[in-house]
Protein backbone atom coordinates (compact mmCIF):
# COMPACT_ATOMS: atom_id res chain seq x y z
CA UNK A 1 0.00 0.00 0.00
CA UNK A 2 1.69 3.26 -0.63
CA UNK A 3 3.13 5.22 1.63
CA UNK A 4 1.32 8.54 1.11
CA UNK A 5 -2.10 6.94 1.74
CA UNK A 6 -1.30 5.68 5.27
CA UNK A 7 -3.14 8.44 7.93
CA UNK A 8 -2.92 8.48 11.66
CA UNK A 9 -5.82 9.41 13.07
CA UNK A 10 -6.18 9.92 17.00
CA UNK A 11 -9.16 10.13 18.65
CA UNK A 12 -10.30 11.39 22.53
CA UNK A 13 -12.80 9.11 23.97
CA UNK A 14 -15.08 8.81 27.03
CA UNK A 15 -14.35 5.61 27.95
CA UNK A 16 -17.78 4.77 28.50
CA UNK A 17 -19.15 6.17 25.32
CA UNK A 18 -18.63 3.57 22.41
CA UNK A 19 -16.76 5.02 18.98
CA UNK A 20 -20.35 4.53 17.10
CA UNK A 21 -18.69 2.45 14.24
CA UNK A 22 -19.27 -1.07 13.07
CA UNK A 23 -16.24 -2.74 11.03
CA UNK A 24 -16.31 -6.51 9.51
CA UNK A 25 -13.31 -8.26 7.78
CA UNK A 26 -13.99 -8.15 4.03
CA UNK A 27 -12.89 -10.66 0.98
CA UNK A 28 -9.24 -8.97 0.83
CA UNK A 29 -8.41 -9.77 4.56
CA UNK A 30 -8.68 -6.08 5.67
CA UNK A 31 -10.67 -4.93 8.84
CA UNK A 32 -12.75 -1.93 7.42
CA UNK A 33 -15.08 0.47 8.93
CA UNK A 34 -18.63 -1.24 7.80
CA UNK A 35 -20.71 1.84 8.68
CA UNK A 36 -20.59 5.00 11.03
CA UNK A 37 -23.64 5.75 13.63
CA UNK A 38 -24.68 9.56 12.99
CA UNK A 39 -24.00 11.49 16.14
CA UNK A 40 -22.08 8.84 17.53
CA UNK A 41 -18.18 9.82 18.43
CA UNK A 42 -16.88 9.05 15.11
CA UNK A 43 -19.20 11.38 12.92
CA UNK A 44 -18.88 13.96 15.64
CA UNK A 45 -14.88 14.19 14.85
CA UNK A 46 -15.55 13.41 11.05
CA UNK A 47 -12.03 11.37 10.76
CA UNK A 48 -13.22 7.86 9.38
CA UNK A 49 -15.12 7.16 7.20
CA UNK A 50 -16.85 3.94 5.40
CA UNK A 51 -13.99 1.75 3.56
CA UNK A 52 -11.42 2.81 5.80
CA UNK A 53 -9.00 -0.36 6.73
CA UNK A 54 -7.99 -0.10 10.21
CA UNK A 55 -4.37 -1.21 10.18
CA UNK A 56 -3.43 -0.62 14.09
CA UNK A 57 -4.49 0.92 17.31
CA UNK A 58 -1.77 2.61 19.60
CA UNK A 59 0.55 0.96 17.82
CA UNK A 60 -0.76 -2.58 17.63
CA UNK A 61 -1.75 -4.00 14.59
CA UNK A 62 -5.51 -4.96 14.72
CA UNK A 63 -6.90 -7.95 11.77
CA UNK A 64 -10.49 -8.77 13.12
CA UNK A 65 -12.75 -7.21 15.37
CA UNK A 66 -11.65 -9.33 18.34
CA UNK A 67 -8.50 -7.55 17.89
CA UNK A 68 -10.31 -4.07 17.38
CA UNK A 69 -12.60 -4.15 20.65
CA UNK A 70 -9.81 -6.17 22.83
CA UNK A 71 -7.07 -3.02 21.92
CA UNK A 72 -9.70 -0.07 21.99
CA UNK A 73 -10.67 -1.67 25.69
CA UNK A 74 -7.42 -1.15 26.80
CA UNK A 75 -6.93 2.67 25.51
CA UNK A 76 -8.03 5.10 27.80
CA UNK A 77 -8.87 8.62 26.93
CA UNK A 78 -6.58 8.85 23.89
CA UNK A 79 -6.70 6.14 20.89
CA UNK A 80 -4.39 6.61 17.98
CA UNK A 81 -6.02 4.37 14.55
CA UNK A 82 -3.22 3.65 11.72
CA UNK A 83 -5.75 4.01 8.61
CA UNK A 84 -5.39 2.83 5.12
CA UNK A 85 -7.95 3.09 2.19
CA UNK A 86 -9.93 0.41 1.11
CA UNK A 87 -8.26 -2.15 -1.51
CA UNK A 88 -11.42 -1.56 -4.15
CA UNK A 89 -11.61 2.21 -3.46
CA UNK A 90 -7.46 2.23 -4.73
CA UNK A 91 -8.43 -0.27 -7.67
CA UNK A 92 -10.92 2.30 -8.67
CA UNK A 93 -8.59 5.15 -8.22
CA UNK A 94 -6.39 3.67 -10.53
CA UNK A 95 -8.98 2.78 -13.14
CA UNK A 96 -9.87 6.60 -12.96
CA UNK A 97 -5.80 7.56 -13.02
CA UNK A 98 -4.83 5.12 -15.36
CA UNK A 99 -7.45 4.39 -18.13
CA UNK A 100 -7.52 8.17 -18.95
CA UNK A 101 -10.85 8.78 -17.45
CA UNK A 102 -12.63 5.69 -17.95
CA UNK A 103 -14.60 5.54 -14.42
CA UNK A 104 -18.64 6.03 -14.68
CA UNK A 105 -20.58 6.68 -12.08
CA UNK A 106 -24.81 6.76 -12.09
CA UNK A 107 -25.73 10.01 -10.23
CA UNK A 108 -28.64 9.13 -7.44
CA UNK A 109 -29.11 12.45 -6.65
CA UNK A 110 -30.01 15.89 -8.70
CA UNK A 111 -27.32 18.86 -8.15
CA UNK A 112 -27.27 22.08 -9.43
CA UNK A 113 -24.27 24.04 -9.08
CA UNK A 114 -26.58 27.62 -9.05
CA UNK A 115 -27.93 26.46 -5.47
CA UNK A 116 -24.60 25.18 -4.29
CA UNK A 117 -22.56 28.10 -2.09
CA UNK A 118 -20.06 25.50 -1.55
CA UNK A 119 -18.62 24.80 -5.03
CA UNK A 120 -15.74 27.12 -5.60
CA UNK A 121 -17.20 28.56 -9.13
CA UNK A 122 -20.30 28.01 -10.14
CA UNK A 123 -19.68 28.71 -13.71
CA UNK A 124 -17.60 25.38 -13.69
CA UNK A 125 -20.10 23.16 -12.11
CA UNK A 126 -21.52 20.52 -13.19
CA UNK A 127 -25.49 20.24 -13.03
CA UNK A 128 -27.21 16.69 -13.45
CA UNK A 129 -30.32 14.91 -12.42
CA UNK A 130 -30.74 11.24 -10.90
CA UNK A 131 -30.23 8.47 -12.70
CA UNK A 132 -27.67 10.35 -15.47
CA UNK A 133 -24.32 8.39 -16.30
CA UNK A 134 -20.99 10.81 -15.59
CA UNK A 135 -17.78 10.22 -16.73
CA UNK A 136 -15.63 10.95 -13.95
CA UNK A 137 -12.07 12.48 -15.28
CA UNK A 138 -10.03 12.95 -12.19
CA UNK A 139 -11.09 12.77 -8.06
CA UNK A 140 -7.69 14.43 -6.70
CA UNK A 141 -9.78 16.84 -5.04
CA UNK A 142 -11.22 14.91 -2.33
CA UNK A 143 -14.28 16.98 -2.30
CA UNK A 144 -15.01 17.81 -5.59
CA UNK A 145 -14.73 15.29 -8.71
CA UNK A 146 -13.80 16.50 -12.05
CA UNK A 147 -16.70 15.06 -14.85
CA UNK A 148 -18.79 15.07 -17.92
CA UNK A 149 -22.04 13.51 -19.36
CA UNK A 150 -21.61 10.40 -20.93
CA UNK A 151 -22.60 10.57 -24.88
CA UNK A 152 -22.19 14.48 -24.65
CA UNK A 153 -18.73 16.58 -25.90
CA UNK A 154 -19.65 19.17 -23.29
CA UNK A 155 -16.87 20.76 -21.37
CA UNK A 156 -15.53 18.91 -18.00
CA UNK A 157 -17.10 20.01 -15.06
CA UNK A 158 -16.96 19.99 -11.31
CA UNK A 159 -19.15 17.54 -9.06
CA UNK A 160 -19.40 17.10 -5.42
CA UNK A 161 -17.49 14.16 -4.39
CA UNK A 162 -19.29 11.13 -2.24
CA UNK A 163 -17.54 11.81 0.90
CA UNK A 164 -18.90 15.67 0.23
CA UNK A 165 -22.37 14.89 -0.75
CA UNK A 166 -22.77 12.38 1.91
CA UNK A 167 -21.75 14.96 4.78
CA UNK A 168 -24.05 17.20 3.62
CA UNK A 169 -27.06 15.02 3.35
CA UNK A 170 -26.49 13.43 6.94
CA UNK A 171 -24.79 15.87 9.03
CA UNK A 172 -22.36 18.65 8.64
CA UNK A 173 -20.51 20.05 12.45
CA UNK A 174 -20.65 23.67 12.70
CA UNK A 175 -16.50 23.51 12.25
CA UNK A 176 -16.92 21.84 8.89
CA UNK A 177 -14.68 23.47 6.68
CA UNK A 178 -14.85 21.60 3.12
CA UNK A 179 -13.41 24.77 0.73
CA UNK A 180 -10.58 26.48 1.96
CA UNK A 181 -8.15 26.85 -0.53
CA UNK A 182 -7.70 28.81 -3.81
CA UNK A 183 -10.15 28.06 -6.34
CA UNK A 184 -9.78 27.07 -9.60
CA UNK A 185 -11.59 30.91 -10.64
CA UNK A 186 -8.72 31.92 -8.84
CA UNK A 187 -10.01 33.51 -5.63
CA UNK A 188 -9.10 32.50 -2.13
CA UNK A 189 -12.43 31.31 -0.70
CA UNK A 190 -13.49 30.33 2.78
CA UNK A 191 -16.90 28.80 3.21
CA UNK A 192 -18.34 27.33 5.88
CA UNK A 193 -21.37 25.02 5.87
CA UNK A 194 -24.00 23.86 8.57
CA UNK A 195 -27.02 21.94 7.78
CA UNK A 196 -28.52 19.20 9.68
CA UNK A 197 -30.58 16.90 7.36
CA UNK A 198 -31.15 14.31 9.57
CA UNK A 199 -32.37 14.55 12.67
CA UNK A 200 -29.88 12.30 15.23
CA UNK A 201 -31.90 12.78 18.52
CA UNK A 202 -34.39 10.81 16.55
CA UNK A 203 -32.73 8.25 14.42
CA UNK A 204 -29.62 7.12 16.42
CA UNK A 205 -29.57 4.06 14.31
CA UNK A 206 -28.61 5.62 10.63
CA UNK A 207 -26.66 4.05 8.51
CA UNK A 208 -24.32 6.43 6.90
CA UNK A 209 -23.40 3.01 4.84
CA UNK A 210 -26.70 3.14 3.34
CA UNK A 211 -26.38 6.74 1.96
CA UNK A 212 -25.53 5.65 -1.43
CA UNK A 213 -25.26 8.73 -3.73
CA UNK A 214 -22.82 7.28 -6.73
CA UNK A 215 -23.11 3.89 -8.27
CA UNK A 216 -19.89 2.96 -10.38
CA UNK A 217 -21.66 1.33 -12.81
CA UNK A 218 -19.98 -0.26 -16.31
CA UNK A 219 -21.21 -0.60 -20.18
CA UNK A 220 -22.50 -3.95 -21.16
CA UNK A 221 -23.52 -5.44 -24.57
CA UNK A 222 -27.26 -6.75 -24.17
CA UNK A 223 -27.91 -9.79 -21.97
CA UNK A 224 -30.78 -11.26 -20.15
CA UNK A 225 -30.82 -10.17 -16.32
CA UNK A 226 -31.54 -13.25 -14.10
CA UNK A 227 -34.46 -12.32 -11.72
CA UNK A 228 -36.70 -9.79 -12.44
CA UNK A 229 -38.30 -8.09 -9.26
CA UNK A 230 -41.61 -6.30 -9.32
CA UNK A 231 -41.51 -3.40 -6.11
CA UNK A 232 -44.77 -1.71 -5.18
CA UNK A 233 -47.42 -1.37 -1.97
CA UNK A 234 -49.89 -4.06 -1.05
CA UNK A 235 -52.99 -3.97 -3.34
CA UNK A 236 -51.28 -2.56 -6.50
CA UNK A 237 -51.43 -5.52 -8.76
CA UNK A 238 -47.51 -7.07 -8.52
CA UNK A 239 -48.99 -10.70 -7.87
CA UNK A 240 -51.45 -10.38 -10.26
CA UNK A 241 -48.67 -8.62 -13.19
CA UNK A 242 -46.30 -11.59 -11.97
CA UNK A 243 -49.17 -14.60 -12.57
CA UNK A 244 -49.77 -13.05 -15.69
CA UNK A 245 -46.11 -13.37 -16.86
CA UNK A 246 -45.39 -16.43 -15.40
CA UNK A 247 -48.98 -17.78 -17.49
CA UNK A 248 -47.95 -16.31 -20.24
CA UNK A 249 -44.39 -17.60 -20.90
CA UNK A 250 -43.80 -20.24 -18.37
CA UNK A 251 -40.43 -21.60 -20.40
CA UNK A 252 -39.31 -18.37 -19.91
CA UNK A 253 -40.46 -17.38 -16.29
CA UNK A 254 -40.58 -19.03 -12.77
CA UNK A 255 -41.68 -18.23 -9.56
CA UNK A 256 -40.38 -19.62 -6.85
CA UNK A 257 -42.11 -21.26 -3.41
CA UNK A 258 -42.05 -19.87 0.07
CA UNK A 259 -41.09 -21.96 2.91
CA UNK A 260 -42.42 -21.67 6.29
CA UNK A 261 -42.38 -23.42 9.43
CA UNK A 262 -46.20 -24.34 9.79
CA UNK A 263 -47.89 -27.76 9.97
CA UNK A 264 -49.28 -29.17 6.82
CA UNK A 265 -52.81 -29.35 6.05
CA UNK A 266 -54.72 -31.90 4.98
CA UNK A 267 -53.63 -32.98 1.02
CA UNK A 268 -50.88 -30.49 1.37
CA UNK A 269 -47.90 -31.80 -0.31
CA UNK A 270 -44.13 -30.31 0.53
CA UNK A 271 -42.93 -28.73 -2.65
CA UNK A 272 -46.70 -28.18 -4.03
CA UNK A 273 -47.84 -24.68 -2.42
CA UNK A 274 -44.81 -24.61 0.22
CA UNK A 275 -41.72 -26.05 1.01
CA UNK A 276 -42.30 -27.33 4.91
CA UNK A 277 -39.73 -27.29 7.76
CA UNK A 278 -39.17 -26.99 11.21
CA UNK A 279 -38.44 -23.68 12.86
CA UNK A 280 -35.12 -24.98 14.64
CA UNK A 281 -33.92 -25.34 10.83
CA UNK A 282 -35.27 -22.11 9.61
CA UNK A 283 -33.93 -20.30 12.69
CA UNK A 284 -30.20 -21.29 11.58
CA UNK A 285 -30.51 -21.07 7.76
CA UNK A 286 -31.59 -17.09 8.58
CA UNK A 287 -28.55 -16.76 11.00
CA UNK A 288 -26.71 -18.26 7.84
CA UNK A 289 -28.21 -15.48 5.59
CA UNK A 290 -29.63 -18.39 3.55
CA UNK A 291 -32.92 -16.76 3.13
CA UNK A 292 -33.59 -13.23 0.73
CA UNK A 293 -36.55 -12.64 3.28
CA UNK A 294 -38.36 -14.08 6.22
CA UNK A 295 -41.50 -13.04 8.55
CA UNK A 296 -43.81 -14.39 11.03
CA UNK A 297 -47.76 -15.00 10.91
CA UNK A 298 -49.58 -16.29 13.62
CA UNK A 299 -46.40 -18.12 15.41
CA UNK A 300 -45.53 -19.37 11.81
CA UNK A 301 -41.98 -18.35 10.07
CA UNK A 302 -42.20 -17.66 6.28
CA UNK A 303 -39.45 -16.50 3.62
CA UNK A 304 -37.98 -17.08 0.51
CA UNK A 305 -34.72 -19.31 0.15
CA UNK A 306 -31.86 -18.16 -1.54
CA UNK A 307 -31.53 -21.83 -3.08
CA UNK A 308 -35.18 -21.62 -4.51
CA UNK A 309 -34.24 -18.37 -6.50
CA UNK A 310 -31.47 -20.05 -7.80
CA UNK A 311 -33.56 -23.41 -8.58
CA UNK A 312 -35.54 -21.05 -11.18
CA UNK A 313 -32.28 -19.67 -12.39
CA UNK A 314 -30.89 -23.35 -12.95
CA UNK A 315 -33.84 -24.08 -15.26
CA UNK A 316 -33.01 -20.96 -17.52
CA UNK A 317 -35.78 -18.94 -16.59
CA UNK A 318 -35.87 -15.41 -15.52
CA UNK A 319 -37.25 -15.56 -11.99
CA UNK A 320 -40.03 -13.54 -10.81
CA UNK A 321 -40.18 -11.93 -7.35
CA UNK A 322 -42.42 -9.48 -5.76
CA UNK A 323 -40.72 -9.29 -2.62
CA UNK A 324 -40.15 -6.67 -0.17
CA UNK A 325 -38.40 -3.87 -1.00
CA UNK A 326 -35.85 -4.60 1.48
CA UNK A 327 -34.43 -6.93 -0.02
CA UNK A 328 -33.20 -4.97 -2.82
CA UNK A 329 -30.04 -4.24 -1.25
CA UNK A 330 -29.21 -8.15 -0.94
CA UNK A 331 -30.18 -8.68 -4.75
CA UNK A 332 -28.53 -5.17 -6.07
CA UNK A 333 -25.39 -6.31 -4.85
CA UNK A 334 -25.29 -9.76 -6.57
CA UNK A 335 -23.78 -10.63 -9.49
CA UNK A 336 -25.40 -14.10 -9.02
CA UNK A 337 -29.24 -12.60 -9.10
CA UNK A 338 -28.23 -9.67 -11.75
CA UNK A 339 -31.97 -8.50 -10.97
CA UNK A 340 -33.80 -5.86 -13.25
CA UNK A 341 -36.48 -4.17 -11.00
CA UNK A 342 -39.48 -2.36 -11.70
CA UNK A 343 -41.63 -0.55 -9.13
CA UNK A 344 -45.19 -0.39 -9.81
CA UNK A 345 -46.17 2.70 -8.74
CA UNK A 346 -49.75 3.44 -7.53
CA UNK A 347 -51.95 5.39 -9.83
CA UNK A 348 -53.66 8.67 -9.17
CA UNK A 349 -57.18 8.85 -7.24
CA UNK A 350 -59.92 8.30 -10.16
CA UNK A 351 -57.55 5.21 -11.72
CA UNK A 352 -57.38 3.51 -7.83
CA UNK A 353 -60.78 3.86 -7.56
CA UNK A 354 -61.53 2.25 -11.08
CA UNK A 355 -59.45 -0.30 -9.61
CA UNK A 356 -60.86 -0.91 -6.36
CA UNK A 357 -64.72 -0.85 -8.03
CA UNK A 358 -63.31 -3.52 -10.74
CA UNK A 359 -62.22 -5.89 -7.55
CA UNK A 360 -65.26 -5.12 -5.73
CA UNK A 361 -67.56 -6.07 -8.40
CA UNK A 362 -65.43 -9.51 -9.30
CA UNK A 363 -64.51 -10.48 -5.81
CA UNK A 364 -67.02 -8.43 -3.17
CA UNK A 365 -66.01 -5.08 -1.63
CA UNK A 366 -62.63 -4.62 0.16
CA UNK A 367 -63.70 -3.09 2.75
CA UNK A 368 -66.87 -1.93 3.22
CA UNK A 369 -69.99 -1.34 6.00
CA UNK A 370 -72.39 -4.68 5.49
CA UNK A 371 -75.91 -3.46 5.52
CA UNK A 372 -78.67 -6.37 6.72
CA UNK A 373 -81.49 -6.04 4.47
CA UNK A 374 -83.90 -6.83 7.38
CA UNK A 375 -82.55 -3.98 9.82
CA UNK A 376 -84.69 -1.04 10.14
CA UNK A 377 -81.52 0.98 9.82
CA UNK A 378 -81.14 0.09 5.97
CA UNK A 379 -84.34 2.25 5.65
CA UNK A 380 -83.49 4.92 7.89
CA UNK A 381 -82.16 7.60 5.87
CA UNK A 382 -80.39 9.81 8.00
CA UNK A 383 -78.33 7.32 9.40
CA UNK A 384 -78.36 5.06 6.10
CA UNK A 385 -76.60 7.49 4.03
CA UNK A 386 -74.43 8.42 7.50
CA UNK A 387 -73.06 4.69 7.13
CA UNK A 388 -72.87 4.89 3.57
CA UNK A 389 -70.83 8.38 3.47
CA UNK A 390 -68.45 7.02 6.29
CA UNK A 391 -67.62 3.63 4.36
CA UNK A 392 -67.38 5.72 1.33
CA UNK A 393 -64.77 8.17 3.26
CA UNK A 394 -63.28 5.20 4.55
CA UNK A 395 -62.22 3.58 1.59
CA UNK A 396 -61.24 7.18 0.26
CA UNK A 397 -58.39 7.45 2.68
CA UNK A 398 -57.56 3.85 2.13
CA UNK A 399 -56.46 5.17 -1.36
CA UNK A 400 -54.75 8.43 -0.14
CA UNK A 401 -52.59 6.36 1.80
CA UNK A 402 -51.93 3.95 -0.86
CA UNK A 403 -51.05 6.73 -2.90
CA UNK A 404 -49.22 8.93 -0.90
CA UNK A 405 -47.76 5.46 0.54
CA UNK A 406 -46.74 4.79 -3.23
CA UNK A 407 -44.84 7.58 -3.41
CA UNK A 408 -42.92 7.33 -0.06
CA UNK A 409 -41.32 3.66 -1.15
CA UNK A 410 -39.88 4.91 -4.63
CA UNK A 411 -38.04 7.78 -2.88
CA UNK A 412 -36.97 5.80 -0.64
CA UNK A 413 -35.47 2.43 -2.89
CA UNK A 414 -35.17 4.97 -6.11
CA UNK A 415 -31.64 3.91 -6.01
CA UNK A 416 -32.20 0.46 -6.89
CA UNK A 417 -34.71 0.81 -9.40
CA UNK A 418 -34.57 0.11 -12.90
CA UNK A 419 -37.51 1.44 -14.08
CA UNK A 420 -40.80 2.74 -12.45
CA UNK A 421 -44.42 1.73 -14.11
CA UNK A 422 -47.36 3.60 -13.14
CA UNK A 423 -49.92 0.74 -12.80
CA UNK A 424 -53.35 2.96 -14.34
CA UNK A 425 -53.89 -0.42 -16.72
CA UNK A 426 -52.89 -3.91 -16.54
CA UNK A 427 -52.80 -4.70 -19.98
CA UNK A 428 -50.33 -1.10 -20.58
CA UNK A 429 -48.44 -1.86 -17.50
CA UNK A 430 -48.03 -5.95 -18.80
CA UNK A 431 -47.09 -4.75 -22.36
CA UNK A 432 -44.27 -1.97 -21.01
CA UNK A 433 -42.69 -4.93 -18.57
CA UNK A 434 -42.65 -7.53 -21.65
CA UNK A 435 -40.86 -4.67 -23.46
CA UNK A 436 -38.68 -3.63 -21.11
CA UNK A 437 -37.31 -7.19 -21.00
CA UNK A 438 -37.14 -7.59 -24.77
CA UNK A 439 -35.38 -4.46 -24.74
CA UNK A 440 -32.55 -5.85 -22.79
CA UNK A 441 -31.69 -8.43 -25.35
CA UNK A 442 -31.08 -5.93 -27.79
CA UNK A 443 -29.61 -2.68 -25.90
CA UNK A 444 -26.70 -1.91 -24.13
CA UNK A 445 -26.81 -1.43 -20.18
CA UNK A 446 -24.95 0.18 -17.72
CA UNK A 447 -24.80 -2.41 -15.05
CA UNK A 448 -23.19 -1.87 -11.24
CA UNK A 449 -19.28 -2.50 -11.53
CA UNK A 450 -19.53 -5.07 -9.13
CA UNK A 451 -21.28 -7.44 -11.42
CA UNK A 452 -18.44 -7.45 -13.73
CA UNK A 453 -14.77 -7.04 -11.80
Amino acid sequence: MPGETIKMVGIRRNPNEPLGLTVEVDEHDQLVVARIIAGGMIDRQGLLHPGDVILEVNGVQVNTPEDLQTEISRAKESVTLKIGPSLEEEMKSARIMMGGGQCYMRALFDYDPAEDNLVPCQELGLAFQRGDILQIINVKDPNWWQARHVGEDNAIGLIPSQELEERRQAYVPPEADYVHKISICGTRISKKKRKTMYKTKQNNEFDKADLMLYEEVTKMPPFKRKTLVLIGVAGVGRRTLKNRLINSDPDKFGSVLPHTTRQPRPLEESGKAYWFTDRETMEQEVKENKFLEFGEHNGNLYGTHLDSVRDVIRQGKMCVLDCSPTALKILHNSAEFMPYVIFIAAPGMEQLKQLYSERRSAHGSVRSLAFDRQSSIRYSSRRAKTLESLASLYEDDDLISAVEESALLQRKYDKYLDQVIINEDFDVTFRAVTDALEALSHEHQWVPVNWIY
